[in-house]
């Protein structure tokens, strides 16, 4: 699957040979002038790397990497300043801000090219542990649910992932079906499912996982 890339600069000339070249490279390009357009952008599209300039008007580069990692949607986006300041302290202070690479103008766009697919390699590398952590924080929010419930609403709840009515639950349990209802009211609301079928699946899930010593 190809690799969007938001390219923003305020030097058009740059901004669309850069577009061309990794255009050819196999990437899907987006471009903009500034950063406001940018965080426009990045409302309603979330590329998979940015590549940005520092030093352009109102918004700087900067700035936008501080907006850009004080967002839950978007902090984790990968960016890459491509400036011509080349300071150490501008390196320095680029690192600090939390950008992943600092690559300073003229360049080669091989060099570029090399730095872009380092990223995405390091990505793939780090998604089976990103994606096994959040399981087992899933787990453990589901453990905590479940081990909250009274013994009577487990009860119910297990039968309730069996298919059984409230009327046949009632019946098992020698009490009214009014009764029932609320307990599987309870259970829902407990769970944050929306009916008995997401309840039924979130039991089964949480039995999945404790056979599978997750």
């Amino acid at each position: 699957m190809k690799k969007t890339i938001l390219l923003i600069d305020d030097d058009i000339d740059l901004l669309n040979s850069m577009a061309s070249y990794l255009i050819s490279e196999g990437f899907i390009i987006h471009i903009t002038t500034n950063a406001y357009n940018a965080l426009e952008n990045l409302t309603i599209m979330q590329p998979d790397l940015i590549i940005t300039d520092i030093m352009m008007p109102n918004i700087d580069g900067y700035k936008l990497i501080k907006k850009i990692r004080s967002k839950k949607d978007w902090h984790q986006i990968p960016v890459i300043f491509l400036t011509a300041k080349g300071m150490t302290q501008d390196r320095i202070l680029g690192y600090d801000l939390g950008c992943n690479a600092y690559l300073t103008k003229p360049f080669y766009p091989e060099e570029l090219i090399a730095i872009i697919n380092n990223i995405f390699k390091q990505l793939e590398l780090y998604q089976p542990n990103i994606n096994h952590n959040i399981r087992q924080l899933q787990n453990k929010k589901q453990d905590s649910i479940f081990n909250s419930l009274t013994p009577t609403e487990y009860k119910v709840l297990l039968l309730v992932s069996k298919g059984y009515t409230n009327k046949e639950i009632a019946h098992k349990f020698k009490s009214s079906i009014r009764n029932i209802e609320k307990y599987v009211s309870r259970l829902l609301n407990k769970t944050n499912t929306r009916n008995r079928t997401e309840l039924a699946k979130l039991t089964l899930l949480n039995s999945l996982n404790k056979l599978q010593g997750e």
